[in-house]
């Protein structure tokens, strides 16, 4: 997967996935914004929809294709066991943040993989797929950043995956913003804050 590595002097390493439309480069300021000292990687989505990179396909608004869900999930898996090999980091240590589209994909890897991160930061997500047995997530730190007004991530839709991963055992938390589906700075300030209690 296309994708660009920035090392830094800790041992945590942020991975960082794009919203729709987005590319490796875009959260790098965010990710350096959380964490000043953690290795960054940043992915491109390698599915285009109408020349935009996702991670993967959707039917339409909101409604995801769930096999090319799958096998895009299997195929980011891959891809950081391979990306720390070839670095050289620690796979145990790394942090998904995601946005939007790349929100969902990191929600989908804590669906089907048991340790997979370390922990996640999930912008404006939504439930990635129905009907899993999940699983077992205790202990694992996941923030939540919600839009009270977000048309595409509703409130119920956060509640649903908080609840998912609550029930799975993660130490799952929402922050909630008066706006819509925009990633704020207040909200960047909130994960930035979560992570320097909830990330070790």
């Amino acid at each position: 997967m296309k994708h660009i590595y920035e090392k830094g002097t800790s041992d945590n390493v942020l991975l960082l996935l794009h919203g729709t439309g987005g590319n490796e480069h875009d959260l790098l300021s965010l990710g350096r914004f959380i964490d000043p000292h953690a290795h960054l990687l940043g992915v491109r989505g390698s599915v285009l929809e109408n020349g935009m990179p996702r991670f993967f396909k959707r039917l339409s608004e909101g409604v995801f294709d769930e096999k090319d869900l799958v096998e895009r999930t299997r195929e980011l898996k891959d891809f950081i066991d391979e990306a720390a090999e070839t670095h050289q980091f620690d796979r145990d240590r790394v942090i998904a943040v995601g946005y939007s589209n790349g929100a969902n994909i990191a929600a989908s890897l804590l669906f089907h993989y048991k340790d997979i991160l370390k922990g996640a930061i999930l912008h404006h997500p939504m439930v990635p797929l129905r009907g899993l047995k999940l699983p077992d997530m205790s202990g694992l730190p996941v923030f939540i950043g919600a839009g009270k007004y977000d048309p595409l991530c509703t409130k119920e839709e956060s509640e649903e995956l908080y609840g998912y991963l609550r029930d799975s055992g993660a130490a799952a938390s929402v922050f909630w913003q008066d706006g819509g589906h925009q990633l704020t700075q207040h909200e960047a300030e909130q994960a930035r804050d979560w992570y320097k209690t909830a990330i070790v």
